[in-house]
């Protein structure tokens, strides 16, 4: 990563550091308090080893007692500082770690269909786990060991300056320049290789998180060594790129080592030379030795120090990119709310494509008069579940426009366009939640009341309390697993009730239920359309829309004739075709 990058890094992390920065200002004056103490401390031993060596045991004891006593109280308030600022800075780690974190999963909540669909949840998981594991890794080793180890070797060095010749001095700055500009070099080559493990290692979760969210399918195609073998072989690139990774580290340290040793060495022989020619003491040379161990053990850290968080920069940039991905479904700053839902939806000359290569919808014209069942029918592809996904506005048009009550829908807010739209779409998801929870979602403070209302509306009210052990308190599992496709549907259609919008849309909803349930299930959506309310059903099931107020017939993106039931069987066109080929596979069966 280039210094560039590194930029990038520092200055996302800057608007959240600005929130506490009285915070971290503080930290940092306790750091240098703490310091200053503890550097204080060698001096005062110093001290004391020439006075029992020049003056043996003639030496004042009051001398001695007050010396002892002022290296306990240097060193001991060294540590209350530090450990005051960790008490200072913890509140710092914690809340920037909860703002990126809610940062980052708001604006993924925000994105449109189209970031989601183009991405792996898995990768995108896995960069916000490292993100935020990273930010705290970052901030624990400023807080912990860059920042003190910066301000011990000015300190020691400020004291090797006023106390010892400029030979020491000298060697003491070589030493350290020669480490830090030798770690700062071989890091910056060896990071090449840490963003390439994290990118296998992203490839290689996506693949497994794939393969575990399908495992229905892995074991219907018995493809369970397919799958192993696929992740294996992600793990053996990530593996090979992982071992470069900690080979490159090793002879980091190794090379480390050795600067220390020889920087060490060259001020230990500098010291033992002053020793004999009688220009130090033994409480100087103490002292050298003393410094010296004090900084040799956080600079050898410090090398694993900076590549850590040079790895954690990398992360937290991989999550803050996250932020960088552009909401291209968004309010307008004057968009509106709407309060009159009570007229027609119109879809004027609307072309879509979710790729523009591969158009779905052309010149689509249709009108949804308020409070009339339209159903939107066709064969697979021809472009009936795109119709609610553009009313929503979980994406846009590419051109024309989709009014309601003569608004562009573009117009309107994001939240009050939603929350008015009850959809039940065909294929359903639930949270690992309870059965209740799930219902309720649609209403997040509905009573109980409310939701064994809806569960009875839905036919599901007695599956729950008479066959579930645990009642509404049933974890369902994840997506629903542990109910069967047409419980879990059921469980949408309550969940959608609950909400009681004023736009209802079905998008194939007892496609998985069996004729019982879709017959009662049909006659509570024949009361909830034939009230204050507009529908929208895309049908499988041409039976079950046959006196609705207009079918709109759908082939490859057009519009194919649109009427009601007896008209367009009249016109014996796609219609009449459909249900030709329907009405003879009921009879045949």
């Amino acid at each position: 990563m280039g210094k560039n990058d590194q930029k990038i890094n520092i200055m996302g992390l800057v608007p959240y550091l600005k929130v506490f920065r009285g915070r971290i200002f503080f930290s940092i004056l306790l750091v240098v308090g703490s310091k200053v103490l503890l550097v204080a401390g060698p001096y005062v031993m110093k001290k004391l080893i020439d006075l029992l060596v020049i003056q043996g045991t003639s030496a004042s004891i009051a001398t001695i007692i007050y010396l002892l006593i002022m290296f306990f109280a240097l060193q001991w308030g060294g540590n209350v500082l530090d450990g005051m600022k960790d008490y200072a800075f913890a509140k710092v780690q914690a809340n920037i770690r909860r703002s990126i974190s809610l940062k980052v999963f708001e604006h993924l909540l925000d994105l449109p269909s189209a970031f989601h669909a183009d991405r792996s949840t898995g990768r995108v998981s896995r960069k916000i786990t490292r993100g935020t594991t990273a930010l705290e890794t970052i901030f624990m080793f400023l807080s912990f060991s860059v920042i003190p180890t910066i301000i011990q070797i000015i300190f020691v060095g400020v004291v090797f300056i006023v106390l010892f010749p400029l030979s020491f001095v000298l060697a003491f700055l070589l030493f350290v320049i020669i480490y830090v500009a030798f770690t700062i070099y071989v890091t910056e080559k060896r990071q090449a290789l840490l963003l390439e493990t994290n990118k296998l290692d992203d490839q290689a979760t996506g693949q497994s998180i794939d393969a575990l969210l399908n495992y229905d399918t892995v074991k219907y195609f018995t493809n369970e060594k397919y799958e192993y073998q696929k992740y294996d072989s992600q793990l053996e690139k990530w593996s090979g790129m992982f071992i470069k990774s900690i080979r490159s580290g090793a002879n980091l340290n190794m090379g480390q080592g050795f600067i220390i040793t020889a920087g060490l060495a060259a001020i230990l022989i500098l010291a033992v030379e002053h020793f004999i020619n009688g220009d130090a003491t033994i409480g100087d040379f103490v002292l050298v030795t003393t410094y010296l161990a004090n900084i040799a053990v956080p600079l050898g850290f410090l090398g694993f120090t900076y590549r850590a968080i040079k790895e954690g920069l990398a992360n937290v940039d991989e999550m803050l990119k996250l932020l960088k991905e552009k909401n291209i479904i968004q309010d307008k700053s004057d968009a509106i709310e709407l309060q009159d839902w009570a007229g027609e939806i119109k879809f004027e000359n609307v072309n879509f494509g979710y790729a523009q290569e591969r158009e779905v919808l052309s010149d689509i014209s249709l009108a949804v008069p308020f409070k009339k069942r339209v159903a939107l029918v066709g064969y697979s592809g021809s472009g009936k579940s795109t119709v609610p996904k553009l009313l929503l506005r979980l994406y846009d048009v590419s051109s024309g426009k989709i009014t309601i009550n003569g608004i562009d829908i573009r117009e309107i807010k994001l939240q009050n366009l939603r929350s008015h739209i009850g959809i039940v779409a065909q294929d359903t998801t639930l949270f690992n939640d309870t059965i209740f929870n799930n219902i309720a979602y649609g209403k997040p403070d509905a009573t109980k009341d409310d939701v064994e209302k809806v569960a009875k509306m839905a036919n599901i009210f007695d599956f729950i309390t008479n066959d579930l052990p645990d009642g509404f308190e049933t974890i369902v599992g994840e997506r629903g697993v542990k109910l069967s496709g047409g419980e879990k549907q059921r469980v949408a259609i309550a969940r959608m009730l609950i909400k009681n919008p004023e736009i209802l849309i079905f998008d194939e909803a007892t496609a998985s239920l069996d004729t019982k349930s879709e017959k009662i299930i049909q006659e509570e959506i024949e009361k909830l359309s034939k009230g204050n309310i507009t529908t929208i059903v895309i049908a499988h099931r041409l039976s079950t829309i046959v006196d609705f107020d207009k079918i709109v017939v759908l082939e490859k993106g057009k519009i194919a004739e649109q009427g009601n039931h007896q008209e367009l069987l009249s016109k014996k066109g796609v219609y009449y075709s459909l249900w030709q080929a329907q009405s003879k596979g009921i009879a045949e069966g």
